[in-house]
C-alpha cells in the first residue's frame, strides 16, 4: 500500500506536466512541418493542443506507469507521433532536421517557462522554498499558501520532465529526434545506413530502459546531466527575474 501511495503521489504532481510536455513536443513537430510545406498533421487533425489527439496508450499511459513502478528505473514516455511526409517539405533533408529539432526545442522552452513559474511561486511565498528544502519546516496555512506548494512542486517537476525529454530525444538513434537530425545532416550514404536502423532503434531503447535498473547505463549518464541542466535553468531564470516585482 505504501508503494501504491507513493506512485499515486507522484502521478498527482507529474501527470499534467508530463502530458503537456509530450503533447506540445508533438504539436511543435507538426507546426514546423506545416510551416515548411507539409500539411499532413494539420489535415489529419493532429495540429491541435487537444491531448486526446496525441495520447498513445502505450507511451503516454502504460510505459510511464511501469517506469514509476520500477524502483530506480528510468522514466520515459511519449505521445503519438504526428504524421510527417518529407516529400511535401520544400527542402526535405534540411527541413526534416528543423522538424525533428522542434520537439526538443519546445521542451527547452517549456522548461524555461516552468522555471519562471517556479521562481514566481517562490517570490509569492518564500516559505514554499523553505518547505521544499526542509519538509518539516513551517509554512503558511492559509488557502493561498497551501495552493502554492503543489503548484510549485508541479512547476519544478515540469522543469525536470522537459529537460529529461529534451535530452532523451536528442540521443542520436532513430527514430528519436536526435537520430533524425543526424540523418538529415550526414552525407547521403551514411545517412541511409543510419536511417535503416530505425526499425530496430525502439527495440534497443526499450531494452536499455528495461535493463537500466540493473546495469545503470542510461540513468548514470542522463540523471546527473538532467539534474545539472534543470538546476542551471532554474538558477539562471531566478537570477534574471530577481529584480522583477511580482
Amino acid at each position: 500500500m505504501a508503494a501504491l501511495s507513493q506512485v499515486l503521489h507522484k502521478i498527482s504532481y507529474m501527470g499534467l506536466p508530463l502530458l503537456f510536455a509530450m503533447v506540445l513536443h508533438e504539436f511543435a513537430h507538426g507546426w514546423v512541418a506545416n510551416r515548411l510545406g507539409d500539411p499532413t498533421a494539420r489535415l489529419q487533425g493532429r495540429l491541435t493542443l487537444n491531448p486526446l489527439a496525441h495520447i498513445d496508450p502505450l507511451g503516454t499511459v502504460l510505459v510511464p506507469l511501469l517506469c514509476l513502478l520500477m524502483p530506480g528505473g528510468f522514466f520515459i514516455g511519449w505521445a503519438k507521433p504526428v504524421p510527417i511526409d518529407p516529400r511535401n517539405l520544400r527542402h526535405p533533408r534540411r527541413d526534416m532536421a528543423w522538424v525533428a529539432a522542434a520537439g526538443p526545442a519546445m521542451n527547452l522552452v517549456l522548461a524555461v517557462l516552468s522555471a519562471a513559474a517556479f521562481s514566481a511561486f517562490l517570490r509569492l511565498d518564500p516559505t514554499v522554498g523553505e518547505f521544499l528544502s526542509r519538509p518539516s519546516s513551517a509554512r503558511r496555512q492559509d488557502l493561498a499558501g497551501m495552493a502554492l506548494l503543489p503548484l510549485a512542486v508541479m512547476s519544478l517537476y515540469s522543469v525536470l520532465i522537459n529537460v529529461l525529454l529534451m535530452l532523451f530525444n536528442l540521443i542520436p538513434i532513430p527514430p528519436l529526434d536526435g537520430g533524425r537530425i543526424l540523418t538529415s545532416l550526414l552525407p547521403p550514404r551514411p545517412a541511409l545506413a543510419l536511417a535503416q536502423l530505425e526499425p530496430y532503434g525502439m527495440i534497443l531503447i526499450f531494452a536499455l530502459v528495461l535493463l537500466d535498473p540493473q546495469i545503470h547505463v542510461i540513468g548514470t549518464v542522463t540523471g546527473p546531466l538532467t539534474d545539472l541542466t534543470a538546476n542551471t535553468i532554474v538558477q539562471q531564470v531566478q537570477t534574471l527575474t530577481r529584480g522583477v516585482t511580482p
